[in-house]
């Protein structure tokens, strides 16, 4: 990985901006309207799930999300519809926090509404629970959130980050900043523990030193006495996979006990803008997340996109890495409703594998085998204004690694071939493969040439 330089990965021309806009308009809203008009009520309309907890301690995070799904469908409806003006219908579920909660709804989704595809979940024990209901019914679940990896469902798109393209490249550029004593705290299910796991193994080969590693319940709210741990131990940094509403306890009691991110920085993993709403930003000033989006990138496409956001849910409400990653899946669902000409789900999945998507982030791409984005690595300053200054990057999308090397090294995830398969030593691919220029201009430029925008102003 390289620093990424001061040209964006968007440097294009202000002419190729605003003639990308407009492409990216009409390839991912207007086609369906040159396709379709308008809505035709006379056809059914096509019916999905949305299953965020409105509810809860996850509420926090996963309101947000159900609220860009809802957006996106508003969208793609005024756009004409889908399949020749047929209506896309959200059903919406709150599993309120409650994990075999969504393994209920889920079901209901399934078998009762008759849905195409569930857009859902946060936390990886909500994505555990129902999980085995969309495999035994082989049903489609649209995933929006950084996990832990380990995992290779045919029944699944994951448009979070896998460990490669999220606390991988965190813990090297740590340990490159010298940052090598490390205390790993985070809330007690599964995503923790498996993160966890992996970066006790990247340290022991990439030369850190593991201080302490703690975990408290989802929701847990007094944390003095993890506090007075971490002030004993005195870590260079501390990685947090703190989950939900217990962020908020988290940095408020960090901050009062005269804890700044000077003596000790945090590195979160699960707190984004939508988060520091709660937190607030003179809690987490100088502290640092890292993601694949962030609100704050200058582009045109993510101007439009922000844009949207806050005219439909107010000016003072934020979007966030998997608010957007929740809006890529519901636009790269549509695009393949209409590639495969029917809403069956299989149908669905098959067309679905390697389209292509200008998103607010930048390109990105879902891989034809893993059922993963193609996404970049940002790693980002948290500002009083509650923003991000984006302070390392990759210099483009990153292939998603699933199972990782640090504690899989055997372990690949390849659809065609029947999902988790065993391969050989030398046969793993690089962990951070890179897309290339050329096919980033190609993506960002969106047809631009036929649009009267010479390739080279793209590039």
């Amino acid at each position: 990985m390289h620093q990424k330089s001061k040209k964006s990965i968007f440097g294009w021309s202000k002419r190729c901006a605003v003639i990308t806009v407009a492409v990216a308009m009409i390839m991912f809203v207007g086609l369906q309207a040159a396709k379709a008009g308008e809505i035709d009520p006379s056809k059914p309309p096509i019916k999905v799930g949305v299953m965020h907890s409105l509810s809860g301690t996850m509420a926090i995070s996963e309101v947000a999300i159900k609220d860009v799904v809802v957006m996106a469908i508003e969208e793609i409806n005024a756009a004409g519809g889908l399949l020749g003006g047929r209506e896309v219908v959200p059903i919406i579920e709150d599993p309120a926090s409650d994990w075999p909660t969504f393994a209920e709804k889920s079901k209901k989704l399934i078998l009762k509404d008759k849905v195409c595809s569930v857009f859902g979940c946060w936390t990886s024990a909500s994505r555990k629970a129902c999980l085995p209901v969309f495999e035994k019914y082989n049903h489609l679940l649209w995933y929006p959130v950084q996990y832990e990896g380990n995992e290779c469902s045919k029944n699944v798109i994951y448009s979070g980050a896998a460990p490669n393209q999220q606390t991988g490249p965190a813990v090297t550029w740590l340990l490159k900043q010298g940052k090598k004593r490390f205390y790993l705290l985070g809330s007690d299910y599964i995503f923790p523990r498996t993160t966890n796991m992996i970066i006790r193994g990247q340290l022991e080969e990439e030369g850190g030193v593991l201080v302490a590693e703690e975990y408290t319940p989802l929701g847990h709210m007094e944390y003095s006495t993890v506090v007075n741990k971490i002030k004993q131990a005195k870590p260079d940094v501390i990685f947090s996979t703190i989950n939900g509403d217990s962020n908020v306890a988290f940095f408020k009691q960090l901050k009062a006990a005269g804890i700044s991110a000077r003596d000790i920085p945090v590195m979160s993993v699960s707190i984004a803008e939508e988060e520091v709403r709660g937190i607030g930003g003179d809690n987490v000033a100088g502290h640092y997340a890292v993601w694949n989006y962030f609100m704050s990138q200058d582009n045109p496409v993510n101007d439009v996109f922000v844009e949207n956001y806050q005219n439909r849910f107010g000016k003072d409400r934020v979007t966030d890495d998997p608010i957007e990653a929740q809006y890529i899946n519901v636009k790269v669902w549509a695009m393949a409703v209409e590639k495969a000409g029917s809403d069956d789900v299989n149908a669905i999945r098959e067309a679905a594998r390697g389209l292509e998507y200008l998103a607010p982030e930048g390109p990105v791409r879902l891989d034809a085998e893993n059922h993963h984005y193609w996404k970049v690595v940002q790693i980002g300053k948290h500002l009083k204004n509650g923003q991000f200054k984006v302070v390392w990057s990759t210099p483009g999308p990153v292939r998603a690694m699933p199972w990782s090397r640090f504690t899989d090294p055997d372990k690949d995830c390849v659809q065609s071939k029947g999902g988790t398969i065993t391969i050989a030593e030398g046969e793993r691919g690089a962990d951070y493969e890179e897309m290339t220029p050329a096919d980033m201009a190609r993506i960002s430029s969106g047809g631009a040439a036929a649009s009267g925008c010479e390739a080279p102003c793209c590039n």
